[in-house]
């Protein structure tokens, strides 16, 4: 079969103040083929995807089309080139309809009467059937998005992308918001689109998708292309070592006692449906165990199971020695277990309340007599834990809102130790935070272990993971596949484990 090349990025270069994103980023991909483009959190790879789509421009370099350069300014210019764009984030009307979607902004006209437009439904019609039909969806045209499903949206905007007609598509995370049941339907759906012709660019945090819908391989790391290779030749090891490098050394490591504390946590054959798979751990008092694992591994159902927050069909739960048969947040708490979730904003804070009210709101029993509030104790253990973690405000009574992320996590986590827990759940404790305010964090849980809290630590760059954990737990599809002890533990080696088992 002859191959046709459809897309030529040829010596791409891109630099914000500080930082080089891309430095002379090459490649090509076929009329047909699906691209894999992997590397850690600022790679490239969103750099490069927003060149190819419009939405920034390179500072230097080409890209060829067809064979024909071309000048890429505006999505609008990409869409006329041929390159179409389905973004992470969705960005469908829900008060539109499927057809009013897909054609936003291209309404075909029926008629003109003075300065009003009369849209010519059959055509609108007409058009999304036929961008729907190329993906094998059942959608009807007139159904409301409001109406529709998380994997259903997701289709749709696909759908919308492929309006267009492009010659290349490029996927940024298309299931991140999927739940593991539509994976392989959308996966599916890929290899429909690239065997009539499409080019496919697929970038993807889980990795373990990655063989299973891609022909070949790029992966950038600091803003350089390491390579291209085809699928056939990857391997968990071979991928791990062109994403990582020796860009990474652990700095820190804990001095450890020989004498094993007592068990605060312990997981015995839990099993959460579509997630976990029989998974056991043990945590010890004043220790750290790191959960490693690709997004989809079930590192957060995990901790929500532990908490309550997920029903489990399966297995025990075990704090200090007490079984938790029927665990619920406001138990788990009881027995001096709190959750930093994943998402501050939306579920470990309530913006529009003070500051001062966020921090106590989990100690009610602290400041208050017969169901009535001390403003004064409030206001005395709000004061101790803005001071014991430098939570950087100009007053307590600001809203949370008001500070900064690094700070709002801090709020979140000194809620919890004003509740008096001595296990904490983190998930993705730094998401969104800059360097320094991460490197509070890190000294923080070192601090709080220190201490003898017993901690959890979830995070999707592993090099946090391996930072401040005592010990690591390889998370995958659902199952715990392997414990290394975290001085021992190698950045290249760990993410090779995390894919392991999806790649083979």
């Amino acid at each position: 079969m002859t191959e046709t090349l459809i897309l030529e990025v040829r010596d791409i270069h891109k630099s914000y103040p500080g930082v080089q994103a891309l430095a002379g980023v090459s490649l090509s991909l076929n009329a047909g083929e699906v691209r894999g483009l992997l590397g850690k959190n600022g790679a490239g790879k969103s750099t490069l995807i927003k060149i190819l789509s419009g939405a920034t421009r390179q500072d230097s370099g080409q890209i060829l089309v067809g064979g024909q350069p071309v000048h890429i300014h505006s999505p609008a210019d990409a869409f006329t080139v041929g390159i179409g764009t389905v973004y992470q984030e969705m960005s469908l009307i829900p008060g539109l309809t499927i057809a009013e979607n897909v054609l936003l902004g291209r309404w075909p006209l029926a008629a003109r009467v003075g300065t009003i437009k009369v849209i010519d439904r059959r055509e609108t019609l007409r058009a999304t059937l036929e961008a729907l039909e190329m993906m094998g969806a059942d959608l009807q045209p007139n159904t409301l998005v409001n109406d529709l499903s998380v994997p259903e949206r997701q289709i749709v905007e696909i759908a919308k992308a492929l309006s267009f007609k492009p010659k290349i598509l490029i996927l940024d995370e298309p299931t991140s918001s999927l739940p593991q049941a539509e994976v392989a339907r959308l996966l599916k759906l890929v290899r429909q689109l690239a065997a009539n012709g499409v080019a496919i660019i697929y970038v993807s945090h889980r990795l373990q998708e990655v063989p299973l819908v891609t022909d070949s391989i790029s992966v950038l790391r600091e803003g350089v292309l390491i390579g291209t290779i085809p699928v056939s030749e990857s391997s968990p090891e071979v991928i791990a070592r062109m994403m990582i490098g020796d860009t990474w050394k652990k700095t820190q490591t804990r001095t450890l006692s020989d004498t094993q504390p007592d068990i605060a946590l312990e997981v015995d054959n839990l099993h959460v449906k579509g997630y976990l798979h029989g998974v056991s751990l043990k945590l010890h008092q004043g220790e750290v165990v790191g959960i490693a694992g690709l997004l989809g591994s079930g590192r957060t159902e995990l901790l929500h199971a532990i908490f309550g927050l997920h029903p489990f069909q399966h297995g025990t739960i075990t704090v200090n020695g007490e079984k938790i048969a029927h665990p619920t947040p406001t138990l788990m708490l009881a027995k001096g277990v709190g959750l930093t979730p994943e998402d501050r904003k939306l579920k470990g804070l309530v913006l529009p309340l003070t500051i001062e009210d966020n921090l106590t709101m989990s100690s009610m029993d602290r400041i208050s007599t017969r169901q009535v509030v001390s403003p004064a104790r409030r206001r005395t253990l709000a004061e101790k834990m803005i001071t014991a973690l430098a939570i950087k405000t100009a007053s307590m009574t600001n809203e949370a809102r008001s500070l900064s992320g690094g700070n709002q996590q801090k709020v979140v986590i000194g809620k919890w130790l004003n509740a008096g827990v001595r296990v904490l759940l983190m998930d993705e404790p730094t998401r969104g935070i800059d360097i320094q305010a991460k490197d509070q964090v890190y000294t923080l849980v070192r601090q709080l272990a220190a201490e003898g809290v017993a901690i959890i630590f979830v995070s999707s760059e592993l090099e946090e993971v391996l930072e401040v954990a005592d010990r690591i737990l390889i998370l995958n599809q659902g199952q715990i596949r392997a414990e290394l002890p975290g001085a021992q533990a190698h950045l290249e080696n760990v993410l090779a484990l995390a894919m392991k088992k999806d790649w083979e």
